[in-house]
């Protein structure tokens, strides 16, 4: 097994989790820390620039539902190959272990920030009012 095919198979669906999950973060925290930090021009800017953005925080349940779905994708397909063996070469052996660990934390990691964004797209406003 070549080291991409090995890399691809431990962190590839963790990376896609992450990068979904970094989209909430752009839809919902970005715009509130940018307004709170009194950049409100910045943002108009950003938004006249990008009119995607408007979309996504338009569409908040979606985006955090399909980023959530991904995670949860990512999370089953990691429990599913847990058990499969590593490569007999001693030095694949030890990338492969490598590579599961760093996917595990990438998989933490988008877990994580798909909680922030989604405590700062539905629970603060609640609480701010």
């Amino acid at each position: 097994m070549s080291r991409f095919n090995l890399a691809t198979r431990e962190t590839a669906a963790p990376a896609i989790a992450l990068l979904t999950s970094l989209s909430t973060l752009i839809c919902c925290t970005l715009p509130a820390v940018m307004i709170t930090l009194g950049m409100g021009a910045a943002l108009s800017s950003l938004t006249s620039n990008i009119p995607q953005l408007i979309w996504l925080s338009a569409h908040k349940p979606l985006v955090f539902g399909g980023s959530f779905v991904l995670l949860c994708t990512a999370w089953g397909v990691r429990y599913l190959t847990r058990n499969m063996p590593c490569p007999a070469d001693p030095a694949q052996a030890k990338l492969c272990s490598r590579l599961r660990r760093v996917g595990g934390w990438i998989l933490y990691i988008g877990f994580g920030v798909w909680g922030i964004g989604a405590f700062s797209a539905f629970v603060l406003p609640k609480l701010l009012v």
